[in-house]
């Protein structure tokens, strides 16, 4: 009988998870956003009267029909379960991990690295973060366009939004941070690494 999933890919699954919700949690501990769909639920959670857990499963769950066609149910069962994950523990970690005070520019430097390494363990996983993520990836199986260098183009989207909520300071350590995660996914992860189940 075919195992659903191998212990190799819940732990990285795992570690992509609680990575990349720690970058989120530096991110806010500063007041900061990033680039891509977290970006954008970021973003939003500071002008709504809502959590960033909520904001970002509105935001990424409809990219879950994209997924299903283009990348296949097991990756899409795997995003949804990360998308949930990340959900859950960025309030629970922001909960219980409190910061004094924290450098703006070291916050966006440490959100970058983390959730640079965080969304390679779960592309290598054959899994994403949800949202563009699937999307990066579907372009760079199509076309060779490197998932890094896509999302950098759409967080600059994201960032003229932001222009318009963040003070200019708040907008250059943000994109310091959004820098960081894209070079890390550039230069350290290629479509071929993303892990198909068997």
């Amino acid at each position: 009988m075919r195992k659903l999933i191998a212990f190799h890919d819940v732990q990285g699954i795992a570690f992509g998870i609680l990575m990349t919700s720690l970058g989120v949690v530096f991110l806010k501990a500063a007041g900061l956003v990033t680039g891509q769909t977290a970006g954008l639920a970021l973003l939003l959670s500071y002008v709504l009267p809502l959590g960033f857990g909520i904001v970002f499963l509105a935001v990424s769950l409809p990219f879950a029909i994209l997924s299903w066609i283009k990348r296949g149910p097991d990756f899409t069962v795997r995003t949804v379960c990360s998308v949930a994950g990340i959900a859950l523990a960025v309030p629970l970690i922001a909960d219980n991990l409190v910061f004094a005070s924290i450098p703006p520019l070291l916050a966006a430097i440490l959100a970058g690295a983390c959730s640079g390494v965080g969304l390679i363990a779960l592309f290598r996983h054959n899994s994403s973060a949800g949202g563009l993520g699937i999307l990066a990836l579907i372009v760079e199986q199509k076309t060779g366009f490197k998932t890094g260098w896509f999302q950098l183009c759409f967080d600059v989207c994201v960032f003229l939004i932001a222009s318009l909520v963040l003070d200019p300071a708040q907008l250059l350590y943000s994109l310091v941070g959004a820098v960081v995660l894209n070079l890390i996914i550039a230069w350290n992860f290629t479509i071929d690494q993303s892990r198909k189940a068997a």
